[in-house]
């Protein structure tokens, strides 16, 4: 994997992805911050050596280069899924790319359902922890320990420091923004009544289907990181009504404005 990640590195510098700061990872339906970036370079997915390419069409799949608040960015617009037949490995291989470029700071979004009751559809939730239900790890595969610590410490996987920040310029911009517990879970179908009535009961505040393979791979190579998710919809059982995923982007890009707005803030700081 080093030699791969070295090929695709080295693509990339060439390409003029020069030592950025800051990595970002938008989710679903979440793809209107790049139009606040001074673009200086982007790449195609399917152009660059050794990345899997987004199989799921509401998923631009480019890599983009630029700055945004005076800071060196770089932004996967575009993610990939285990329910689109990844393995965990190419779900998080970007984010090895990413910091072997020079990244220091991971900030991830998602679309996710809102579990908890209190929260509403178009509203934030700052993520301080999460529950993997994915059924494996990104770091189960022979030689991990070349590339990192086997045994990553997840005792506080989201940056206190970073999320201190997020509700802070919430607080000052009166933007609603939560915090809770996310469970990731593998899809594509969503969950069930009673599957939501589980979640509930482990403690899960909000669900989707991505977001933790990265969060594990940026600790294991000692990133700072913090996610956000966007609440499309609301998981209560006991008036659950059928979920259209094309309902589910369009709350995302309603709600996506504040998220930006966030984003921009904190890295203005960062």
């Amino acid at each position: 994997m080093i030699k791969i990640i070295n090929e695709t590195t080295d693509y990339l510098k060439g390409k003029g992805f020069d030592n950025p700061e800051i990595g970002i990872i938008l989710g679903t339906g979440l793809g209107q911050l790049v139009d606040e970036i001074d673009v200086l370079h982007e790449v195609s997915y399917n152009h660059i050596p050794n990345f899997p390419t987004a199989t799921v069409e509401f998923h631009k799949g480019k890599l983009i280069y630029g700055i945004l608040e005076g800071k060196k960015i770089m932004v996967m617009q575009g993610r990939f899924h285990l329910y689109e037949g990844y393995t965990l490995q190419d779900v998080t291989f970007p984010v090895r790319i990413m910091e072997k470029l020079g990244i220091t700071t991971l900030l991830v979004s998602n679309a996710a359902g809102a579990i908890n009751t209190n929260y509403k559809k178009g509203e934030l939730m700052l993520i301080d922890d999460h529950i993997n239900l994915q059924g494996d790890s990104p770091l189960a595969f022979r030689g991990v320990e070349q590339l990192g610590e086997r045994f990553v410490d997840m005792s506080a996987p989201y940056d206190a420091r970073i999320n201190a920040k997020f509700r802070s310029i919430a607080k000052n911009l009166d933007i609603k923004l939560h915090q809770g517990v996310y469970a990731s879970v593998l899809g594509p179908q969503l969950e069930t009544r009673a599957e939501y009535r589980m979640l509930k009961i482990m403690g899960a505040d909000a669900v989707g289907m991505s977001t933790v393979p990265e969060i594990i791979v940026a600790n294991h190579l000692n990133l700072k990181v913090a996610a956000v998710s966007v609440l499309t919809d609301e998981c209560d059982p006991d008036h659950l009504k059928p979920v259209n995923i094309n309902e589910i982007i369009e709350m995302a890009k309603k709600a996506e404005p504040n998220m930006i707005t966030l984003f921009r803030e904190l890295i203005k700081i960062l």
